[in-house]
């Protein structure tokens, strides 16, 4: 075999070494960063304590449910509901819930602008400020509540945040590797979570 050819097969094997090493440890750092990850996701709720209102991410009627519930035990003042489409009319939204009707018809808000979990903080936090709310209790999803909170602390450094977590039945969290579209469905929130943390970051060293 000619000289050159050999130092050409040398040269392959030590770009597809280089290449694995790189490929395991990005795989071992983005492994390790999923269980910490799910270590960040609640697997049960404690009552919270009063807070001045309290803000849903909309993603579900499971979700207004648990907020209307904590309103009516008076652990916030007032309640947004973020995220509502703009087609939804209130009326058709509060026959949507279980809910009190008084209640809702004196103490909710709709949010109609948000889109997206960076919508939604954007939309609570100027609800908080035209309101001068200075603590909220954040509904949502379990899994969602990991960026839920990052995403709103970074609108609104100065409040204080308290999450309260909405378990599904068709999203395992105890045996989650057991159930595939669970698994995908907490990989996928992952990989967003780690987009906002990057981006984040990056806006903070602007």
């Amino acid at each position: 075999m000619p000289g050159s050819t050999r130092r050409k097969i040398a040269r392959l094997f030590r770009f597809a070494r280089q290449s694995l090493i790189v490929l395991l440890t990005i795989a071992v750092f983005y492994g390790a960063g999923f269980f910490w990850f799910m270590s960040e996701i609640p697997l049960r709720n404690t009552p919270p304590q009063k807070a001045d209102a309290i803000v849903v991410l909309t993603g579900g009627p499971e979700r207004i449910d648990a907020a209307m519930t904590l309103l009516g035990a008076q652990k916030g003042d007032r309640l947004l509901v973020s995220g509502v489409h703009p087609r939804v009319k209130r009326e058709e939204l509060r026959d949507l819930i279980k809910g009190d009707r008084a209640l809702f018809d004196c103490c909710v808000d709709l949010g109609k602008q948000a889109e997206t979990t960076i919508g939604n903080a954007t939309e609570t936090a100027s609800w908080a400020h035209s309101h001068n709310y200075k603590s909220l209790i954040v509904v949502t999803s379990a899994y969602h509540l990991p960026r839920s909170l990052r995403e709103l602390s970074h609108t609104m450094p100065e409040a204080k945040l308290t999450g309260f977590a909405v378990f599904h039945n068709e999203v395992r969290l105890d045996d989650w590797w057991l159930y595939p579209g669970t698994a995908r469905l907490l990989v996928s929130e992952y990989s967003k979570f780690l987009l906002t943390l990057v981006r984040l970051s990056q806006t903070e060293t602007a």
